[in-house]
């Protein structure tokens, strides 16, 4: 008769109880090791998304701000005389010339006379959607404006002085560049964009306005309109003359 061998229970229990030791230090390991460094790991990278997209941000709001100092356009106004008639009206004698950002003249210079003190500088100005001026568009990268005619308080409007033709490409931006058909287009339907929101959108219009800053003129001051590239149109604040040279 065969001896019957006993179960090594012994055995059997200290192999559960390795094998139990081994998954809680599996676990053990994956829940104080490997899960937070994964969870750091995330944490960094989430971090790093952050900081790029703020890179970025950074870099747009330089480049626009970048965009909102430069000038496209600029007029300087000399007040030459500013003296009462033989009727006791007072007279504004003004020399409006157009210059470069270095004050070089870019086109000859036209001598006023109006009646009265304050004076307006009628405009058209065309701005462009803001991505095409942060991305730097060849053709929209920045406002058009039209110095479409000086008058004063005491005038009307439309008796004022003609500085750029109606509905022509200013004879400035003609000498920067070669005008496009483009932009030939935007100056020839200017109405007609200005009360077609449709038209305006499809040709990357965000305003098209007449814009008449004035300003009440002291004798032997230059001021100067400005155009900013996003469309606003200013004028500085009034500095002495300088003396003739003799």
């Amino acid at each position: 008769m065969s001896r019957v061998r006993d179960f090594p229970v012994r055995s059997f229990v200290w192999s559960v109880v390795l094998a139990a030791v081994a998954a809680a230090s599996v676990y053990l390991s994956y829940e104080l090791v490997v899960k937070p460094r994964q969870a750091l790991q995330d944490q960094i990278r989430g971090q790093k998304e952050t900081i790029l997209k703020l890179e970025q941000e950074k870099q747009r709001l330089e480049a626009y701000l970048k965009i909102l100092k430069r000038i496209d356009r600029r007029g300087r106004v000399e007040v030459l005389r500013q003296a009462k008639d033989q009727q006791g009206s007072l007279q504004t004698t003004i020399r409006f010339t157009e210059v470069d950002d270095a004050g070089k003249p870019i086109d000859a210079s036209r001598e006023i006379t109006l009646p009265g003190q304050e004076v307006y500088f009628d405009t058209l100005v065309i701005k462009f959607d803001d991505h095409f001026i942060e991305q730097g568009d060849a053709a929209k990268g920045g406002a058009l404006m039209v110095f479409r005619r000086v008058f004063s308080s005491t005038m009307r409007p439309e008796d004022g002085f003609v500085v750029d033709k109606d509905g022509q490409v200013p004879e400035v931006y003609a000498e920067r560049h070669a005008a496009s058909g483009f932009e030939k287009d935007l100056w020839k339907r200017f109405w007609d964009l200005a009360n077609d929101e449709k038209l305006a959108t499809a040709s990357g219009v965000r305003a098209i306005h007449g814009d008449a800053p004035y300003m009440r003129l002291e004798p032997d001051r230059v001021y100067e309109i400005c155009l900013r590239s996003t469309g606003e149109v200013i004028i500085t604040p009034g500095t002495r003359m300088a003396p003739p040279q003799a």
